[in-house]
């Protein structure tokens, strides 16, 4: 199995409007080279003890595993819940020149 350094993130916001402020800030500071934003979903889930069902959106955002934490560092500010969701899942393959285009994407500009 090949492995790669790009890795993806998963979350939830409340609303379409926070999802695109927030791709938009991510992509935009080069810590994400794609965010698909998904259709609403319905998250069932216990929080401060009461059981809550609440339509969210979901975001899979593509990475690196050079810029995982400054994006999830950036992802707890723009994020307006006080615990968002922040799954990161191993890419074990792809098409290489997609894996490498997450790659240029997320370092252009830097250093």
């Amino acid at each position: 199995m090949q492995t790669t350094d790009v890795i993806l993130v998963l979350t939830h916001t409340p609303d379409l409007e926070c999802a695109k402020i927030i791709a938009k800030c991510l992509l935009a500071e080069r810590l994400a080279a794609c965010i698909n934003i998904g259709a609403p979903v319905l998250s069932v889930y216990e929080w401060e003890s009461a059981m809550h069902e609440t339509q969210e959106i979901p975001l899979i955002i593509k990475t690196t595993v050079a810029q995982q934490e400054l994006l999830l560092d950036r992802l707890v500010v723009l994020h307006p819940y006080e615990l968002p969701e922040a799954l990161v899942v191993p890419v074990a393959g792809g098409l290489a020149p997609y894996l490498a285009w997450v790659q240029h994407q997320t370092t252009k500009g830097l250093g």
